[in-house]
């Protein structure tokens, strides 16, 4: 019996459906169990209005900007805000089925299909609706924004992931919430951590708000501020301008928005991509050496000009064995650029730490060949601007999944400002990243002080914000 892991549950003791699967009691989850239940706690379906989002289909009505519709994927921030979302317009946000899924300030949504347990806030009272894979939690009888904390810490994912069932797709369902418990804490300690969570949200607006500052200087300095595409349906090319220079015969490739773009970035000092970094490629270790934990695998889906989220997908220590000088050299170094060419294209993120991982083939590395020619953060903000959004919009344009040429990102035009407005773009830009740093730390501390709550008490709890705030 020697190295065997053993619990005892009495009959009685079976939760709702009586499941028998050793996992579901793991030691682990008996000592978490023990934790919540030596509080004052009531069940999620107790404390919230428990529902899910839209069944219906309605692909045929999403269109790229209007009222946002969330789906499973756009669970990896904690202000659900924050994510891109497909969206829908008011007619149909307005439809019948669709009114029992509108949020509202303070919902919580748990990812409940697919990936299992992600959680975001709803903290705008701004429309917004989403589907079924998302459960909506509507708080009557404690405050949203602790119970987002709540729920994104240990004791909540632990349940989460605890209750989750099936074989090919795993999925939590809307009744075991009544086996979810969360511990009431006094309203002192929720609203702490919800004036944790209020002032997370502030950093990060201000962050967004200082890095618009930046993108806006970058427009001013190049003239296209004011910029507003061309409409003009027409563009007439001659053989030597068209397909004998770029090799493209697709009329929307020579639409003239993108024409105009490009002069406008002409008319003042500029160079192409290649001429500026060195550009270099990741490998595609391929599916079979997908593992839930081992080398962070990042993928595009991970990637955002804001930051780098938690990968979802490792790679074997078998594929990293086997491939060790190779791994060594590919994990992208403090400095580097990545940027995406497939999928979502023209993603650009400056690592301001090496990265204990590798990237997917679907994202370069580029490394800044003379910083006292081009600065590091001032070319990310270039690549992430609409100067270069709209070259990729050009060149990847027309596919289902977008895939820029490697020699056309070698020949992107990029604006070169002068050196002192770069300095000054690049000091903008590490504000916003110290915000959006402290912004993050006021959210780790929210959670963790949860935790301390109930591992301790709430005066431990309380002692760990003051110390980490001030």
């Amino acid at each position: 019996m020697e190295g065997l892991e053993i619990s005892e549950v009495f009959l009685s003791n079976l939760e709702r459906t009586a499941r028998l699967d050793s996992e579901f009691y793991s030691k682990e989850n008996l000592v978490i169990d023990k934790l919540i239940h030596s509080k004052n706690i009531e069940s999620i379906a107790k404390v919230t209005k428990v529902s899910d989002g839209n069944h219906m289909s309605i692909s045929s009505k999403f269109i790229e900007t209007g009222i946002p519709y969330y789906r499973g994927q756009n669970i990896h921030n904690y202000f659900i805000e924050e994510s891109n979302p497909i969206c829908i317009n008011e007619e149909t946000y307005n439809i019948g089925y669709l009114k029992r899924s509108h949020l509202q300030k303070g919902d919580v949504l748990l990812s409940i299909v697919g990936t299992i347990g992600g959680v975001a806030l709803v903290s705008t009272d701004a429309k917004a609706t989403c589907n079924c894979k998302l459960a909506i939690l509507r708080p009557h009888k404690i405050n949203g924004f602790y119970l987002s904390a709540f729920l994104k810490s240990k004791f909540g994912q632990n349940q989460i992931q605890k209750f989750k069932r099936g074989a090919v797709q795993m999925g939590l369902i809307l009744e075991d919430m009544n086996q979810i418990f969360a511990p009431i804490l006094s309203d002192v300690f929720q609203n702490e951590v919800a004036f944790l969570i209020e002032s997370s949200k502030n950093k990060s607006e201000t962050s967004k708000q200082t890095y618009t500052q930046a993108e806006n200087l970058l427009l001013e300095e190049i003239g296209l501020q004011t910029f507003t595409p061309s409409k003009e349906p027409v563009n007439i090319k001659s053989f030597a301008d068209s397909f004998a220079t770029s090799g493209r015969l697709d009329a929307e490739y020579y639409q003239k928005k993108y024409e105009d773009v490009v002069n406008t970035v002409k008319n003042k000092p500029f160079d192409v991509l290649s001429n500026l970094v060195e550009i270099s490629k990741s490998i595609e270790p391929g599916s079979k050496n997908y593992v839930e934990e081992g080398l962070p695998f990042m993928r595009v889906a991970d990637l955002s000009k804001n930051g780098l989220s938690e990968p979802q997908k490792y790679i074997s220590s078998h594929f990293v064995k086997e491939n060790q000088n190779k791994i060594n050299d590919l994990k992208p170094k403090k400095g580097t650029i990545l940027f995406s060419k497939d999928g979502s294209v023209g993603i650009a993120y400056h690592l301001r730490k090496d990265y204990n991982g590798i990237t997917s083939g679907a994202i370069l590395h580029l490394n800044v060949k003379d910083e006292k020619r081009v600065i590091p953060e001032y070319l990310t903000l270039a690549l992430n601007s609409k100067v270069v959004q709209m070259q990729a919009e050009r060149d990847a344009g027309g596919s289902i999944i977008l895939h820029w040429r490697s020699n056309e990102i070698e020949n992107v035009v990029v604006p070169l400002i002068d050196y002192k407005k770069q300095q000054q773009i690049a000091k903008l830009i590490e504000q916003s990243f110290i915000l959006k740093k402290e912004s993050e730390h006021l959210l780790e501390v929210a959670k963790r002080a949860v935790e301390m709550a109930i591992e301790e008490n709430e005066a431990v709890a309380l002692e760990f914000i003051k110390k980490e705030t001030t």
